[in-house]
C-alpha cells in the first residue's frame, strides 16, 4: 500500500503520518509548508501529473478550508479548496485506481433535526463554509468511483487551530470565560480519527461514514472539562450563540451518529472524555 496524504501539515495529517510510521506503511506527505512536498490540489493539471508519476493506491485528503467565519466573504476560495479540489482528486484517483478518502463536517447539516444525524440524513448547510463542504461531498459522489466520505466534528489534536487548544490559550490570558451551551456535537481526537481511517482503508470499505468520539456535549461542557484538566481557577460563564454575533451561523444540535462504522469495519470510537484525557497525556510527553 502506498498512500498519498494531502494537507499533511495539519493535525490530522500529522497523526496519520505517525500511525503509518508505526505500521510501516509507505506514504507521500504533501502540503504547502516547508519540509513537505508541494502539491496544489486545486490545479488539476499539476495534480494529475503528480498522481500519475507516484501512482498511489490510496489518497487521503486532509487539505481543507476551515475558516468558518472568513468563508462568508471568501466563499470562492472555500468552494475551490473544499469543493472543486475534491472533484480533481476524484478524477485523478479514478485514473490510477486509487481508493480516495475525503473528510467532511457536521456543518453540512442545519442542526434542526433534534436528534443525532445519521448517514441517511440529507445535508442542509446554513453557512458558506457548510455549503463548500457539501459541494465537495456532491462532487465526490458524482465523480468518485472508490471512495470513503468521512464526516466528523470538532476535531482536535496537537495542532494549534482547534477548540480545545484555544480554550487552553484563552485560560492562560483571562480569568473569565464565556462558552455557549446551545452548540452541541461530539469532539473528535485526531489520533482516533486516524485509526478509524486506516481501518476503512484496509477494508477498502466504500461509502459514507460518521466518525466522532462517542458521547455528546456542548461547547460549554467541553470547555469546562478542559479547564478542569488544567486546574484553571477562573470564572466560566454560560452564553448563547447569539451573544457572540459571529458572521457564520453554526448548527446548534449537530451530533453525528456513528452508525455504520462498527458495522462495516468493526471499530468503535472511544468516548470523548477518554479522548481528551489521552490528548493531555500526549501534551505531557
Amino acid at each position: 500500500m502506498k498512500i498519498l496524504i494531502t494537507g499533511a501539515a495539519g493535525q490530522l495529517g500529522k497523526d496519520l503520518q505517525k500511525l503509518f510510521d508505526k505500521m510501516g506503511i509507505e506514504y507521500i506527505a504533501t502540503d504547502f509548508v516547508e519540509r513537505y512536498e508541494k502539491l496544489d490540489i486545486s490545479n488539476l493539471k499539476e495534480l494529475r501529473e503528480f498522481v500519475r508519476k507516484e501512482r498511489p493506491s490510496v489518497i487521503i485528503n486532509c487539505a481543507a478550508y476551515n475558516a468558518v467565519d472568513k468563508a462568508e466573504q471568501d466563499w470562492r476560495n472555500a468552494y475551490i479548496i473544499n469543493g472543486l479540489a475534491v472533484r480533481n482528486l476524484a478524477i485523478c484517483a479514478n485514473e490510477v485506481g486509487a481508493f480516495l478518502v475525503h473528510y467532511s463536517t457536521n456543518y453540512v447539516f442545519d442542526g434542526e433535526k433534534g436528534e443525532p444525524y445519521t448517514i441517511y440524513d440529507t445535508p442542509n448547510p446554513i453557512s458558506r463554509y457548510g455549503e463548500s463542504k457539501y459541494l465537495g461531498e456532491k462532487l465526490l459522489q458524482a465523480f468518485g468511483e472508490e471512495y470513503a466520505l468521512i464526516r466528523t466534528s470538532w476535531v482536535f489534536g496537537t495542532g494549534n487551530t482547534n477548540f480545545v487548544y484555544k480554550i487552553i490559550q484563552m485560560a492562560q490570558k483571562s480569568d473569565k470565560l464565556s462558552l455557549v451551551t446551545d452548540e452541541i456535537a461530539s469532539p473528535t481526537y485526531t489520533v482516533d480519527l486516524a485509526f478509524a481511517t486506516i481501518r476503512i482503508v484496509e477494508e477498502r470499505a466504500c461509502g459514507i461514514y460518521h466518525v466522532t468520539n462517542e458521547g455528546v456535549c456542548s461547547r460549554y461542557e467541553l470547555g469546562k472539562y478542559v479547564l478542569e484538566k488544567i486546574a484553571w481557577k477562573g470564572q466560566l460563564e454560560t452564553a448563547k450563540q447569539e451573544d457572540f454575533n459571529l458572521p457564520a451561523k453554526r448548527p446548534k444540535h449537530a451530533k453525528l451518529d456513528n452508525f455504520g462504522l462498527k458495522e462495516s469495519v468493526g471499530f468503535e470510537m472511544p468516548d470523548w472524555h477518554d479522548a481528551v484525557d489521552r490528548f493531555f497525556d500526549e501534551l505531557k510527553r
